[in-house]
């Protein structure tokens, strides 16, 4: 009969150095991600000439709610 030990220790190996492999490349990877996001200012843009939506708070300013209390309106 064999002894499954010196298979099983190799194998072990193998599949440390695999997922060692696998765990750099993610991190180097997620590191490489962000700090190209964050290069491009996560995407906000700021200046003169931005474009995109902008905060417009006259929008949601509740104008018809001020004689509303507890949920009864006169």
């Amino acid at each position: 009969m064999t002894d499954p030990r010196p298979e099983a220790q190799a194998e072990a190996e193998r599949s440390f150095a695999g997922f060692m492999r696998w765990t750099k490349i993610t991190v180097w990877g997620s590191l490489a991600f962000f700090l190209a996001v964050a290069s491009c200012n996560f995407g906000v843009e700021t200046g003169k000439n931005k474009t995109g939506s902008q905060y417009d708070g006259s929008v949601y300013d509740p104008q018809n709610v001020s004689g509303c209390k507890n949920f009864k309106c006169p």
